[in-house]
């Protein structure tokens, strides 16, 4: 083989690995079928439940995703994706499992609180508030 062959061989072997190694930057968050089917366990509706989901909220998801769900907390500048805006109708379509799921798996910048929050109760109860968030 010649030279330029080898360089060109090696330069695409490098891309492919690389496209293996570097973190999934796209914007699309794939969440299981099975995960998007599960159902809240929860009351929606009951005022302590809400509460308690609006106090996990203020601790734990605030200060990126903002007050009021816009996306504009203090650390949201330092993120590198887009920390969203839960009162759109883009998100509030969402089904209950999937924000279950995005909340415990978590994905680049959104860390995952399976371990934070350790009791599903209370992720469940997050869920329940951020749907008071709609515009």
């Amino acid at each position: 083989m010649n030279k330029p062959t080898l360089f060109t061989l090696a330069i695409s072997l490098t891309l492919v690995l690389y496209s293996f190694i570097l973190p999934d930057q796209s914007t699309d968050w794939v969440v299981p079928e099975s995960a998007k089917k599960v159902k809240n366990p929860t009351d929606a509706q009951d005022k302590e439940n809400l509460a308690i989901g609006k106090t996990l909220y203020s601790k734990y998801c605030q200060s990126c995703h903002g007050k009021e769900g816009f996306g504009d907390g203090p650390k949201a500048k330092e993120m590198k994706g887009d920390m969203g805006d839960f009162s759109s109708k883009d998100f509030q379509t969402q089904t209950d499992g999937t924000l279950f799921y995005k909340i415990t798996k978590g994905r680049a910048d959104m860390p995952s609180f399976e371990k934070k929050i350790i009791d599903a109760e209370d992720r469940w109860l997050i869920v329940n508030y951020l749907r008071t968030l709609k515009e």
